[in-house]
This record gives structure tokens, C-alpha cells and sequence, in this order.
């Protein structure tokens, strides 16, 4: 019986049909990366807003104020008097009712001197220019209550972190195109509920089902794309992210073009239900198939994408080689038990989580710093193109395992020199932390494709979305050691960076080389090419396998 990889060779290994495939799904990485970086445009700061006195609506109204006159009987004396007070946070201590003209608004805040107005905190009635256009205006995310906006980008990593253990593991045991389908539907849903939530706390709760549901989308379309394409082709795996920085650089003329946080929250949903017409064209992999005991709907599926790539299947192709390896519920204890997958997986695991902390970390210091919000987005997204681009002209020439430490290595370089740069080269500052972006970005999306080469088909999706949700526990702790440690010395994050950055290029050099090598069907196929450390295109028949057991 042939393998699956035999047919795959004679099927078309990316012909017509999986290029197809590949760019219908690769649309997935525009809406993860929108949901992915929504929050800078959903929780944009207003740019005015105070703090109303009790009675000031009734005032104005019956007075006939536009709101820039009622804020400027309301905030001008703070200014005139407390010039540390902006009226955002503070308020006079005061009320105006029924006895209050509107000639003389100003008499009533008493005998006190412009130097000693009495003030109060603001607890709950802020007036917004534009009291519809994010997060913060809806639910007066302001002042005490800022720390708010912080938790709902956690709560939607922690839906991503939730949704790689969940999902990844639903996908493994019930299929990847069904686990795929309801993930969309599930974004889709949760998406329209977050932009009519009726209180933060429901918008929190969808939220992070959003990112549960959205992490399931991407993780599970990227599994499926390597899956059905032959080893000199899973380069797929790194283009399918430049449509991630094609999202992120989208978000912020979509964001431009629709003034209210609800349109664009609905913008960033509604597209995943088109994916769910992907029923129709976009067919279960076959690999997963075959670890499922169904030979019969592999080879089925097997000539319908030999028939689309206009290729035939020879007739003695009548089953294709089912893995052996007995079929169990994948769980931690399946990546760890055997030396060479335990060396994989904990290495895996350290290199997702230094790739996203220092990944988001340079994001936050070198993306949004004043100026045009909207084309400082759009710049920041732009430069992580080349680095797909480097990878795809250097990964089949050099390899996986070199560029991905080299990457580490130079970012971690760049990140210390950057720290010890004098502030009167702002240029050179500037240019050498845009090299350490660029480096980590391409660590950031090599991680992706040795990942998904490093385990065998059975563990593949729930191996990848564990150890990549690391990843999301990195952009967890990335704003929190950022901000703590720059108030210590504005500097002294990237020293940390630089340190993670290093190490983890050291460790990535003990993992093995996957340059044309079929994907592994088995663990004992992952350590049979593991112990091959120099040894890329061939494998050897492996002689003894009680030395996993």
C-alpha cells in the first residue's frame, strides 16, 4: 500500500486545488489579526471629554448651551483656578438647580477664591464630544476606571490561551474543517453580542469567547493548509502570514472609514460568516483521516484533488497506509513522554512565549507614539512585510533551524544595542529597534512552521495550539513588564528582551532540522528524525523503540 505522502507526490502536491484551498483560508489571517489588534482602534482615548456637575444638563437645556459652552462654565474656573486640574478626573464640588441663572452660574460656586474651589472626584457623569465612538466613551472607561480597557485585551487573550487548549484538542479528536466551521460561526456570533452588549460585563464575557472562538479559526485553518500540501511546499505555512500583516494593515482605513467602535466591531465580525460557505469547497484533511482509521474518505478525497490539479490517480491506489500508531485523546502527557518530542515541545513552548513578549513589547514601544494614529498603524504593520519575504527566499535554500536562531539572535543584539544608544541619535535609536522588530517577526512566524513540523499527525493540532498559546500568556505579561520596568529605567525592558531573545536562539539549535522532510505520522517517526540532528533528507529505519517507551 502506498503512504500518504506517495499519493500526495502523484495527486499534485500544490496544484490547482490546494492553491485554492490555501488562498480561501488564508483570509482567515486578515479578520484574527483585525480581532487580534482591534483594541487600539475600539479603545481609542476621546480627545474631549469633563466631568458634568449635578444639575449642569437641566442648566444647559433650559439655558440653551451648545456643549462647548456648558464645558466652559464647567471646566474654565478649574482651569482659572486649580491650573493642576484638567475636569476630567475632578469636578466642583457644587450643584446647580433651579436657583441658578444663567447669567450668574459662576456667582453660585460661592465666597470661595478662584485659588481654592472646592473639588470633588468624578465617579460616573462624564459628557463625550463623541459619546459613541469607542470603548471608552460607551462605558466610561476613564480616570479610575482606565485600568478597564487594560482588561478586556487580557480577558481576549485569555480567550486565545482557552481556546488553544479547547480547540486545538477538538480538533485533533473530531476533525479540523468542523472545529474550523464553528469557530467562525462562534466568532461571527460573539462579535455581533460585544457590539450590542447592555453592560461591560456581558461585552467581557463575549469578548473572550471571541478570542476562545477566534484563536480556533486561525490555528486550525494554518493546520489544515501544511496538512494537505507536500514537504518542498509547506512554505505555505509562512506566506499564509503575510495575510495576517494584510490585516493589520487593513484595520486602520477600516477603522478611518467607520467613526463608531460598534460599526467597526461589527466589521471585524461579520466577515467569519462568510467562511462558513468554506463547507462546500474546502474538504476535511486527509491526514487527519488517515489517523482516524478512514482510509476510504482519505482516498476519496485523494482523487477529487488529483481531479481538480488535473492529475489521475493510478487504479492500485485502492487504500492508502493508515498509521499504526493507536489512536488515543491527545493530551500534555502525549508530548512529553518520549525524550526527543519532550526536547521539542518544552523548547516549542519558550520559544512562543519569548516571540510574542518581545514581539509586543517593540510593538508598544516602537508603534503608536503620537502623531497620525491611523498612519503610525498602518507603518508599523508594513514593516513586518519583509520579513516574510526574507523567509520565503532563504528557508528552503538554508533551512528552518538556522534563520530561526539567527533571527532570535539579532533581535536579542539589537534590542542592547537600542538600550545603550544616547537619545540625541534619535535615527540610529530608531532604525537599530526597527531591525530587532524585523528579527523577531521573522523568529514570530518561523515558530509557526517548525511547530507544525515537529509533531506527528495525531498531536499535530493540539501540539500547536498548546505550546503556541505560551504565546498568548507572552502578550499577557508583555504591557506589565514594559510599563514596570521603564519606570525603573526606560531602558531596562529591553534589556530583559534582549536576554530572551538570545537564549531562546541558543535553544532553538537543539531542535532538529525538518528541511523536505515529510511531515511525521507518528512519535516514533519525530524521534527517528530527531536523532538524525545533521541528517535532513534521509530517515532511517528506525531500530529500536524501547528507547521511548
Amino acid at each position: 500500500m502506498p503512504s500518504f505522502d506517495e499519493v500526495l507526490k502523484e495527486a499534485g502536491e500544490f496544484g490547482r486545488f490546494q492553491k485554492r484551498v490555501f488562498f480561501l483560508l488564508s483570509q482567515t489571517g486578515i479578520t484574527f489579526s483585525s480581532l487580534f489588534a482591534s483594541v487600539v482602534f475600539l479603545g481609542r482615548a476621546p480627545e474631549n471629554f469633563w466631568c458634568r456637575i449635578p444639575g449642569a444638563a437641566e442648566l444647559s437645556k433650559r439655558c440653551g448651551w451648545t456643549l462647548e459652552e456648558e464645558r466652559n462654565f464647567t471646566v474654565l474656573p478649574l482651569h482659572l483656578g486649580n491650573k493642576s486640574s484638567s475636569g476630567e478626573c475632578e469636578r466642583l464640588d457644587v450643584a446647580w438647580d433651579d436657583s441658578v441663572s444663567c447669567a450668574s452660574s459662576l456667582a453660585h460656586y460661592g465666597n470661595h477664591s478662584m485659588g481654592h474651589l472646592p473639588l470633588t472626584t468624578c465617579h460616573d457623569n462624564w459628557v463625550y464630544e463623541q459619546p459613541h465612538s469607542s470603548l471608552i466613551s460607551e462605558y466610561n472607561l476613564v480616570c479610575g476606571n482606565a485600568w478597564m480597557l487594560d482588561l478586556s485585551q487580557a480577558i481576549l487573550n485569555l480567550g486565545f490561551l482557552t481556546g488553544a487548549f479547547i480547540l486545538g484538542y477538538a480538533a485533533d479528536r473530531y476533525g479540523r474543517i468542523l472545529i474550523y466551521l464553528l469557530s467562525c460561526l462562534g466568532v461571527g456570533i460573539c462579535g455581533i453580542i460585544v457590539a450590542f452588549a447592555p453592560n461591560f460585563t456581558v461585552l467581557l464575557i463575549f469578548r473572550f469567547l471571541q478570542g476562545v472562538f477566534g484563536k480556533g479559526t486561525w490555528m486550525t485553518c494554518y493546520v489544515i493548509v501544511t496538512e494537505i500540501v507536500g514537504s518542498d511546499q509547506r512554505i505555505v505555512g509562512i506566506v499564509i502570514q503575510i495575510f495576517f500583516t494584510l490585516g493589520i494593515m487593513i484595520l486602520p482605513g477600516i477603522a478611518y472609514l467607520i467613526p463608531t467602535w460598534q460599526g467597526l466591531q461589527l466589521a471585524i465580525s461579520l466577515p467569519n460568516f462568510i467562511f462558513l460557505l468554506y463547507y462546500w469547497v474546502v474538504p476535511e484533511s486527509p491526514r487527519w483521516l488517515l489517523t482516524r482509521k478512514k482510509g476510504e474518505k482519505a482516498l476519496k478525497i485523494m482523487r477529487s484533488i488529483a481531479k481538480h490539479n488535473g492529475k489521475f490517480l493510478s487504479p492500485h491506489y485502492s487504500e492508502i497506509t493508515v498509521s499504526n500508531e493507536e489512536v488515543s485523546n491527545p493530551s500534555f502527557l502525549d508530548l512529553v513522554r518520549t525524550p526527543q518530542m519532550r526536547r521539542c515541545t518544552l523548547i516549542l513552548m519558550y520559544a512562543w512565549f519569548a516571540s510574542a513578549l518581545i514581539y509586543q513589547g517593540l510593538v508598544m514601544r516602537l508603534g503608536i507614539v503620537g502623531g497620525n494614529l491611523y498612519l503610525d498603524f498602518f507603518i508599523s504593520g508594513a514593516v513586518e512585510l519583509p520579513a516574510a519575504f526574507l523567509i520565503i527566499v532563504t528557508i528552503d535554500r538554508v533551512g528552518r533551524r538556522l534563520p530561526f536562531a539567527i533571527s532570535n539572535i539579532v533581535a536579542g543584539i539589537a534590542c542592547l544595542i537600542t538600550a545603550f544608544l544616547p537619545e540625541d541619535i534619535p535615527w540610529l535609536k530608531t532604525t537599530v529597534a526597527t531591525l530587532g522588530r524585523l528579527s523577531i517577526t521573522i523568529a514570530f512566524e518561523v515558530v509557526y512552521l517548525v511547530n507544525s513540523e515537529l509533531y506527528p499527525t495525531t498531536l499535530r493540532n493540539f501540539g500547536v495550539s498548546l505550546c503556541s498559546s505560551l504565546c498568548d500568556l507572552g502578550g499577557i505579561i508583555a504591557p506589565f513588564l514594559l510599563f514596570r520596568l521603564a519606570a525603573i529605567w526606560l531602558e531596562l525592558p529591553l534589556i530583559i528582551f534582549s536576554i530572551l531573545a538570545v537564549v531562546c536562539g541558543l535553544l532553538v539549535l537543539l531542535l532538529p532540522e525538518t528541511k523536505g522532510i515529510s511531515l511525521p505520522e507518528t512519535v516514533e517517526d519525530v524521534e527517528q528524525l530527531s536523532s538524525h540532528f545533521g541528517k535532513c533528507g534521509k530517515k532511517k529505519k528506525h531500530q529500536d523503540t524501547s528507547s521511548y517507551i
